[in-house]
């Protein structure tokens, strides 16, 4: 049996901006400069967000967050238009991913190491999921910015580190331990509507009339590929729903263009998925690890 570690973490922190190539590579360029190393970087004009995905051992990813803040905080202003995506920071939301429960404890450990650091920097940092008893991201984000800091004001909510109010610029950052993520962006083929994906994505969102557990949806229209309508979704739980069946899931309701990958997901996700379905960005975090 063996006694080694239990090997490394993830981080992948979304920042909102994606159309900046110089904002984009500078900040990918300050979270790589500590040591984790930056294995992807997706970034999207139309979502107006770029989500990187950093590898370390336990102790390496909070200083590499912290130095990517930094540069986040210094050329990402939220009093611009920030695209169509739901956010309320610079550096939106900051994940800590454990590949498997040995890494579970150290991936809880190193969010809160980062979180009390990025209070540091001035942002106002609220946790969700395990480390605050299942708070969301969604019931964060919702109704952006203004919203939260309503919120904070009126006492509704309360920072878990750093200041009391938004940074005038760079707005709260989420911060969370978790299992890895999918997100995986289903696209529908011409002339589907953006109020076709709205209602595909609120019947199959968690919690819709034929909802799939785990999975987060929402539709959007994408200008930047020709007004393509999109059904953009979180896959909380790629045992419980493999992309295969949410594509299945929405095929039933549209015709399906092809799908997105955004950054990287595990190779069991893809688990039976069909060979005549194009995927942007496909690749695994085996993939990454590995090379």
């Amino acid at each position: 049996m063996s006694t080694g570690a239990p090997g490394p973490l993830l981080a992948v922190p979304n920042v909102s901006e994606g159309r900046d190539r110089a904002t984009i590579d500078a900040i990918g360029q300050a979270f790589a400069s500590t040591g984790a190393r930056l294995l992807d970087v997706h970034a999207d004009p139309d979502h107006h967000r770029s989500v990187y995905t950093l590898a370390g051992a336990p102790g390496e990813l909070a200083q590499a967050l912290v130095a990517g803040a930094r540069e986040a905080i210094a050329r990402v202003d939220l009093t611009t238009p920030r695209g169509s995506h739901p956010h309320v920071g610079a550096l939106d939301v900051v994940p800590i991913v454990h590949l498997d429960t040995a890494r579970r404890g150290a991936a809880c450990a190193e969010a809160l190491v980062a979180a009390h650091e990025l209070g540091r920097l001035g942002l106002p940092v609220l946790l969700y999921g395990a480390l605050a008893d299942e708070r969301t991201r969604a019931e964060l984000r919702r109704d952006g910015l203004e919203r939260l800091a309503q919120r904070l004001a009126d006492g509704e909510l309360r920072p878990d580190f750093g200041p009391s109010d938004p940074h005038p610029t760079a707005g709260a950052t989420l911060v969370a331990a978790r299992p890895p993520l999918v997100a995986f962006n289903v696209e529908l083929e011409p002339p589907a509507t953006l109020e076709q994906a709205r209602t595909i994505a609120a019947d199959l969102r968690e919690g819709g009339p034929h909802g799939l557990p785990g999975v987060r949806a929402i539709g959007l229209l994408l200008p930047a590929r020709d007004d393509v309508a999109q059904v953009s979704c979180n896959v909380e739980d790629h045992e419980a729903v493999p992309l295969a069946a949410l594509v299945a899931a929405v095929a039933a309701r549209a015709r399906v263009a092809g799908c997105e990958l955004v950054g990287l997901a595990p190779q069991r996700a893809f688990a039976g998925f069909p060979d005549d379905v194009p995927v942007r960005n496909r690749r695994t975090v085996e993939q990454a690890l590995d090379s």
